[in-house]
């Protein structure tokens, strides 16, 4: 096919390709989409995340001295201080560990060490 042949069709595609004023859609109507995935995300994510960091501040701040808990390393031990920011944590006979309070996995319900008559 030689160019002559082609060059008629050239003016009706182009006038085929763009009929009228193409209309830009409204700003806000851009955004929604974006709104509405956030919303879902906040829902979804956010929210029971901050629920389940909430109640896991209150499990530690009720921390006492004789308190059995699991750490999230899978470190099983007694509470024997709570300070500020760390705890004391009884691991066997002879050793005691500072954890921090965020290093608290499980507070193993009722149970607490036993006392030892010295």
């Amino acid at each position: 096919m030689t160019l002559n042949a082609l060059l008629p069709l050239v003016p009706q595609a182009a006038g085929a390709a763009a009929p009228g004023p193409v209309q830009q859609p409204n700003f806000l109507t851009a955004l929604v989409p974006f709104a509405l995935v956030f919303v879902i995300f906040y829902l979804l994510i956010i929210m029971p995340q901050r629920k389940k960091q909430k109640k896991h501040m209150e499990m530690v701040q009720n921390l006492k001295p004789g308190s059995r808990i699991i750490t999230t390393g899978g470190i099983y031990g007694t509470v024997i201080g709570v300070q500020k920011d760390k705890i004391e944590l009884k691991i066997s006979a002879n050793v005691k560990i500072d954890i921090t309070k965020s290093a608290i996995g499980v507070i193993l319900a009722g149970e607490s060490a036993p006392e030892k008559a010295e």
